[in-house]
């Protein structure tokens, strides 16, 4: 178990809304696509991304003494820079920087070392029949370390999800859906073409699996974001909803509002923010969708 490894760039404990009860969700590093409104971009790389919090920083200088190929640069106007092309991110930086200015997305760990952070939180998934989650990204970017690890959880008698895009390999998922108790499945847009544009992938993989899933056995709950403008249309929805309707073990459909907590990060990563100034829907109109999707008699939940 020790010998498989992979990139984990966040451990979020006592997470209420990834599975039943409580829980502690597993983020791992690499995803297939590249969706506009991703709140968590550096999750999308499958390497170590180093940011900086320009706003934490406190001008001590310590990473400019480290740094071996001088990413850091202080200009005349005392702005600060960052070149991240010199960066071979061997993270003294972040070791020295103790204002946490320089934080390091992602960690390389074990089985083992993941597992004696899942255990920590047995008492609570005992007492609120919780458990673990694997995320991302897409968790099965990193098949061998997901699967190496549902594995282990498995043996020590634990709950186990895994949140999947389904843009992955059916081969994998066969292998891997043994040891999976349920099953968040992404579901972003009906329509190949928008899915594609908003993205960067068609959704022929991700339906062909869910169907495929669906025959498989496994509880299935859909998680739909809606994104104003972009897959909150009534034809677009009610196309989803009769789709929808004819899979299996589908135990509900998550509506996720569109939320703007992640645009920060995109700069902090030099990359754009493609839907800068979108405002989140509405509650009213998530209710409209929550009722077009009902009428196909599917249980719909609303989140915040």
């Amino acid at each position: 178990m020790d010998e498989v490894t992979g990139l984990v760039f966040d451990i979020k404990k006592f997470a209420v809304h990834d599975g039943p009860g409580i829980r502690t969700t597993v983020f791992l590093k690499g995803c297939p696509l590249h969706c506009w409104w991703c709140h968590n971009p550096e999750s999308i790389k499958r390497e170590k991304e180093l940011v900086l919090f320009e706003n934490k920083c406190i001008g001590c200088g310590e990473c400019f003494k480290v740094c071996p190929n001088e990413a850091h640069e202080v200009l005349p106007d005392s702005n600060r820079v960052y070149h991240k092309e010199r960066c071979v991110l061997c993270g003294k930086c972040v070791d020295i920087c103790y204002a946490e200015a320089l934080v390091m997305e992602g960690k390389e760990m074990t089985v083992e070392e993941v597992m004696v952070e899942l255990r920590k939180d047995i008492p609570f998934y005992e007492n609120s029949d919780g458990g673990i989650t694997l995320s991302g990204g897409e968790p099965l970017f990193q098949h061998e370390f997901a699967l190496a690890i549902l594995k282990q959880c498995k043996a020590e008698g634990l709950h186990t999800a895994i949140d999947t895009s389904g843009q992955i390999s059916w081969r994998i998922y066969e292998r891997v859906l043994p040891y999976v108790d349920l099953v968040l499945y992404d579901f972003k847009h009906i329509d190949p073409v928008a899915h594609k544009k908003y993205t960067g992938v068609s959704n022929d993989l991700i339906l062909d699996n869910l169907v495929k899933m669906s025959e498989y056995g496994v509880p299935i709950e859909i998680r739909m974001p809606i994104i104003p403008g972009v897959n909150d249309s009534k034809k677009d929805i009610v196309n989803a909803a009769m789709f929808l309707s004819t899979i299996k073990n589908i135990t509900w459909v998550e509506l996720l509002p569109y939320h703007r907590l992640g645009e920060s990060k995109y700069s902090r990563l030099g990359e754009e923010y493609r839907l800068e100034g979108l405002q989140p829907p509405p509650k009213e109109k998530m209710n409209e969708i929550a009722e077009w999707i009902r009428s196909y008699d599917l249980e719909v939940h609303v989140g915040g």
